[in-house]
C-alpha cells in the first residue's frame, strides 16, 4: 500500500514539474517574440480625436516617437503628462504619442489639462480594441517606448519614469 502511495506522490510531483516548465518556457518565448516584434515599430492601428483611423505609416519621418500608454486617472501618467508639457521644448525632434483605450472626449479633457492639444509634434490616439497593451506587451501604465529615427526600440519603460531619464536617452 505505501508503495503505491510513493508512487502516486512521485507521479504527482513529477506532473507539477513538467506542468512548470512548460508554463516557464511559453513565458520565455512569449517575451521573446513580444522583443523581437517591437525592435522596430510594429504595425498598428488607432484612431486620432477625430475618429480618423491612424497608423504607423503616418508616423512622422526622420523624427524620434514616444509612446506614452496612459490612462487619464492614473497619478502617474498625469506627472508624466505634467513633465512632458513643461519640458516639451526638449522634443523638438520627438515625436510624442500618446495613447488610450478611453472615450475620446476623456482623452481629449486631458490633453488640454496638460497643454498638450493643438502641440505640432503631440499627438493623442484612442486605442478602442486594446490592441497597443497586446503588440507592445503592456501590462503598467505609464508605459513607454522610445524608438529613435529609423523607427528602432531604443528603451522601454514601465511605469513612473523620471523625465531626465527619457531626455537623456535623446541627446
Amino acid at each position: 500500500m505505501r508503495k503505491y502511495i510513493k508512487i502516486i506522490i512521485a507521479l504527482i510531483i513529477i506532473s507539477i514539474i513538467g506542468y512548470l516548465g512548460v508554463n516557464i518556457t511559453k513565458k520565455i518565448t512569449y517575451k521573446k517574440e513580444v522583443s523581437e516584434r517591437i525592435k522596430i515599430i510594429p504595425n498598428f492601428s488607432f484612431f486620432t480625436l477625430n475618429n480618423v483611423p491612424f497608423s504607423e505609416k503616418e508616423l512622422a519621418k526622420n523624427t524620434n516617437k514616444l509612446f506614452v500608454y496612459f490612462n487619464t486617472e492614473c497619478d502617474f501618467c498625469q506627472h508624466e503628462a505634467q513633465q512632458i508639457s513643461e519640458y516639451l521644448s526638449n522634443f523638438k525632434n520627438t515625436q510624442i504619442i500618446f495613447v488610450s483605450f478611453e472615450e475620446i472626449e476623456t482623452i481629449k479633457t486631458f490633453a488640454n489639462k496638460y497643454n498638450l492639444s493643438n502641440k505640432e509634434n503631440v499627438m493623442f490616439l484612442q486605442d478602442k480594441t486594446l490592441e497597443f497593451s497586446e503588440i507592445f506587451d503592456a501590462k503598467s501604465i505609464p508605459f513607454i517606448l522610445l524608438y529613435d529615427a529609423e523607427n528602432k526600440l531604443v528603451q522601454k519603460f514601465k511605469g513612473a519614469t523620471k523625465i531626465e531619464k527619457i531626455l537623456k536617452l535623446l541627446k
